[in-house]
């Protein structure tokens, strides 16, 4: 039986982007069945480049994902469902979902600097995510 995951944030422009491609590399190699949806409760319409850029470095190639708002996954469905800044923790929609867990991560998409700066965060942000994707998918 399929799981369904949701990776909620504010923009789903970075963190949530990153989680969703992470979930969807390890579900594929490790043959588990599960759908992975992302989306933000105020997207940006648009995947943050840098996001793209160090996910590209661990060979994960996010740049065909897209900025989905909360009314584009089914929320209705999820049996995991993940808040990743506490904005969205506290702007998510009431659903029936069991299994919420809230990962209070820092925007790196608010990250200030040179762009080398600014990449030095988000990869930090992105390990993060990794790990805890990693964790995640040991319980499901």
């Amino acid at each position: 039986m399929e799981t369904k995951i949701a990776f909620i944030c504010t923009g789903n422009s970075a963190r949530s982007q990153m989680a969703e491609g992470f979930c969807k590399y390890y579900a594929e190699i490790s043959g588990k069945d599960i759908a992975v949806y992302s989306a933000g409760s105020s997207p940006s319409g648009y995947i943050h480049p840098l996001s793209v850029k160090v996910m590209l470095e661990k060979g994960i190639d996010i740049s065909g994902q897209r900025s989905k708002s909360l009314d584009d996954i089914p929320l209705n469905k999820i049996d995991y469902l993940i808040t990743l800044c506490s904005d969205a923790e506290k702007n998510c929609p009431v659903v029936s979902c069991k299994n919420v867990f809230h990962w209070n991560l820092p925007d790196p998409a608010e990250a200030s600097g040179t762009e080398e700066e600014r990449l030095v965060i988000f990869r930090n942000v992105r390990d993060i995510i990794e790990n805890k994707i990693l964790d995640l998918l040991k319980i499901i």
